[in-house]
């Protein structure tokens, strides 16, 4: 492709980085496969637009009525965007901290969080819907033989299966090709400041065509190494015998770190090993079905935090006393189908199961300290805990979508979703002189153990109607009926006080809980122009409610914590054991622009979202663990922008800027857990209240980026300059921050460049992020009225995510 046609590609995106989308001319099968709904193609030149799918249809950019962006494969390559954490910084409205390789990350769309920030980001929210292909699942896969990625904002349960409360991010992939045989190989190398050791990358895309015209298979396999940057200084060499903190609070000999510690370097490392396959047959263009099936897994031996200065530690490093290893993986099996029926309607069916499971090991010694049950008075203790969370997931979507022609179209599907969770917890203290006195034998030195099992189940109708009064105008309702069931049980042991070393061998407690309700979606749009277009929506979300994950009370805890006097004790009351659904009422109004004989590129959209019975974060009364609650309402407004300018065949300018103004309008009693008095012991946990006007934790209220990319002729092949800078605003770290020993977290910005050689099959590229090394906080764990001293142990509690560090290296790539 030359450079002009480049740009003109580009330049017919839906909006710039939030949508720079390079298309290449798509065969007539691709168009015809996108027509019908599957996702085979996806940023297509139809004439002189591009198609794109969000609307379960395929549309042109101009003619597509919400706030829908896109970012292309070649954006994807050009910006080395690997998997979900690195899209907000191309994305409008969208937040989300790196918090290192542990999780998926946490994500939030237009302000919609109330939960508190962590450092180890999160494997699982239902907020908003991503999906692999047409398959719903909360996971960051690599973004491997990506087509695009498309990220729509606002409630979208009228379109999709699952049920949206915020949005949806799509990961399209290419398809099975059952003409061409074709394929790819890339690799990356590169440094990290910081770190010892070398970063890379290599993978490889093949596409064969087993049965021309009929049966094809497309596999894409990757492996990614990300070097550390976080050392663990402070680690004990014997647990239980060593002393965590042999020279007290203020330092550390080096007689006494000889003694009794040790260190691992560059701990917060990634291995990834990715794959996805696709077995395509079509007896012909109006039947196709296809199996896929994906894979990977992701290890690491450490958080992406610091430790905020205790004992001294510094901005890359770790102050916890055991390494925190994490081992994630995920399966997902899936069979799709096609069909066009008698030219009246299309069919797609998708049937799924997927597998997530995350094993991981961490320092549990301030949580035990912070229980106050003297555990302080040993020198030598310390503890750590494991956990094993598994979900299994199996579902159905059923789509039918219109093919008739004329001024009304339609979708209507329905949706059947099982999600089967079991997480097993230990906490073990180390040769601690109290496990005598416990149930004996107790090898593992186990100190609490718990289970949870629970099943939510969730079925749904949905559909959307269109009717295209005259040509530039039209009028779209849609609306979703669903209904879910919910069922938790689950025991909690303590075999230092004589409980059994299982809590299976404990008898069960449990609950269930489910609902119903509909959600609806009126939309409106006007085409003034080709060239012009202005749109309007009010949207309603949902999101269920379901299961805490914390063993139920036995029927002898007193609702009361005051009349409790037993031993420890870590488990939901039942007013704890299940939280109640929440919504959200969306009004957008929008407008997509091509300006100035399409130099000008521009889209800007306003918007309000009132947010009623909000699931936060909370903790129970005993033990102090994290559950989720319902509290109050909240509101979120404000705007979205993007651009693109070519002043000149070879430059191109884009940005983005969002501002999102988020908080609560009710008071919500008593769900900030803080200890009091703060940074003191012994002290007590204590619940207060967060009020009106409390600013919603965990996204930016500004945010942007501006990049500019020279495109230059070369030879056989093209130079390709870019550079981008990105900004985010500062992040409160939870509800009431200045009220609950919370963080206001700065705003920073970064910057990134490349310089590539392009031809038809060969790339070469050198590349440098974070250019300045920037060191900036992106979240913080726990709060600061736990930072202090515990009867001289100084608590290791609090931490804070930073970005990576500088990034300088070099690519390949060939296309054959």
């Amino acid at each position: 492709m030359t450079c002009c046609a480049k740009l003109r590609a580009g330049f017919l995106s839906a909006t710039m980085f939030t949508g720079v989308v390079f298309a290449t001319q798509a065969s007539a099968q691709e168009t015809l496969n996108t027509e019908m709904g599957a996702d085979t193609s996806s940023a297509i030149i139809y004439g002189d637009a591009i198609l794109v799918t969000g609307t379960r249809r395929a549309t042109t950019i101009m003619d597509t009525p919400i706030n829908i962006s896109a970012i292309s494969a070649e954006e994807l390559e050009r910006q080395r965007i690997d998997d979900v954490r690195d899209l907000a910084d191309f994305t409008p409205g969208l937040t989300i901290s790196d918090t290192g390789p542990g999780t998926t990350g946490s994500i939030v769309l237009r302000g919609l969080s109330a939960s508190d920030v962590g450092d180890g980001g999160a494997n699982y929210d239902d907020s908003l819907g991503i999906y692999l292909g047409e398959v719903p699942l909360y996971y960051d896969f690599k973004l491997l033989d990506i087509e695009r990625v498309e990220t729509l904002l606002g409630p979208q349960g009228t379109l999709y299966g699952l049920g949206t409360l915020a949005g949806a991010i799509r990961y399209i992939p290419n398809r099975p090709d059952v003409t061409h045989v074709e394929g790819e190989v890339h690799a990356r190398v590169y440094a990290k400041s910081h770190s010892d050791d070398y970063g890379y990358q290599a993978d490889g895309v093949i596409n064969l065509p087993i049965v021309r015209d009929y049966i094809a298979f497309r596999s894409a396999t990757g492996y990614y190494f990300d070097p550390g940057f976080i050392d663990y200084p402070l680690l004990v060499q014997q647990p239980g015998v060593s002393l965590p903190q042999p020279g007290g609070p203020d330092g550390v000999s080096d007689e006494d770190y000889a003694a009794n510690l040790t260190s691992r370097e560059d701990l917060n490392f990634e291995r990834t090993f990715t794959t996805r396959n696709q077995l395509l047959f079509q007896t012909s263009e109006d039947l196709q079905v296809m199996f896929s099936y994906a894979y990977q897994r992701t290890r690491t031996d450490g958080a992406q935090s610091n430790s905020a200065g205790v004992l001294g530690t510094g901005r890359y490093e770790n102050a916890s006393r055991y390494i925190e290893p994490v081992d994630r993986r995920a399966h997902l099996a899936s069979m799709e189908i096609n069909a066009n029926i008698a030219d009246i309607v299309d069919l797609v069916s998708t049937t799924a199961y997927t597998d997530v499971r995350s094993q991981a090991l961490s320092d549990v010694t301030d949580l035990l300290l912070d229980l106050d049950y003297d555990y302080e008075l040993f020198p030598a203790f310390s503890a750590w805990n494991e956990s094993d969370v598994r979900r299994k997931q199996v579902n159905q979507e059923v789509r039918l979508v219109s093919r008739h022609g004329g001024p009304f179209n339609w979708v209507l599907g329905g949706f059947y979703n099982e999600q089967k969770y079991q997480s097993d917890y230990a906490e073990h203290v180390p040769n601690h002189p109290w496990v005598e006195f416990g149930t004996s034998p107790n090898p593992e030195a186990l100190e609490y153990v718990s289970y949870v099992t629970s099943k939510v189940t969730e079925k749904a109708i949905f559909g959307e109607a269109t009717f295209r009064v005259i040509p530039e105008w039209q009028v779209t309702a849609g609306a979703r009926y669903f209904k879910y069931d919910s069922e938790i049980a689950g025991a909690a042991a303590l075999p230092l006080l004589g409980d059994p070393l299982s809590p299976y061998d404990l008898p069960g407690n449990g609950g269930e809980a489910g609902q119903d309700g509909w959600v609806w979606k009126f939309n409106t749009s006007y085409n003034f122009t080709p060239d012009v277009m202005a749109y309007a929506t009010y949207s309603k979300g949902y999101r269920i409610g379901g299961p805490n994950r914390v063993a139920p009370c036995t029927p002898d805890i007193p609702l009361n914590p005051d009349e409790y006097q037993g031993p420890q004790v870590i488990c939901a009351l039942p007013n704890e054991i299940q939280y109640g659904p929440d919504s959200t009422e969306n009004i957008e109004l929008g407008v997509r622009a091509q300006l100035l004989d399409r130099m000008l590129n521009v889209s800007f959209n306003v918007f309000h979202i009132d947010w009623e019975g909000i699931q936060v974060a909370s903790a129970t009364v005993y033990g102090v663990t994290g559950i989720t609650v319902n509290g109050g309402g909240a509101r979120s407004k404000g705007f979205e922008t993007s651009f693109q300018l070519r002043p000149v065949p070879e430059l191109s300018i884009q940005g983005t800027y969002s501002y999102t103004d988020a908080e609560l309008t009710d008071d919500a009693p008593g769900i900030i857990a803080v200890n009091d008095p703060p940074g003191v012991y012994p002290s007590k946990p204590i619940q207060l209240d967060a009020l009106a006007g409390d600013r919603l934790p965990g996204s930016a209220r500004n945010a942007g980026s501006l990049g500019a990319t020279y495109i230059m002729p070369v030879g056989d092949g093209d130079l390709v300059a870019n550079w981008t800078a990105t900004y985010r605003g500062n992040v409160v770290s939870r509800l009431g921050w200045d009220r609950g020993y919370g963080d206001k977290i700065p705003g920073f910005v970064l910057h990134r460049a490349s310089l590539s050689y392009e031809m038809d099959r060969y790339a070469v590229s050198l590349f440098a992020n974070n250019i300045f090394d920037k060191y900036a906080v992106v979240s913080v764990a726990n709060d600061r009225s736990r930072v202090g001293l515990n009867d001289g142990v100084a608590l290791r509690y609090y931490r804070q995510a930073v970005v990576n560090p500088r990034t300088v290296g070099v690519e390949v790539r060939y296309r054959y």
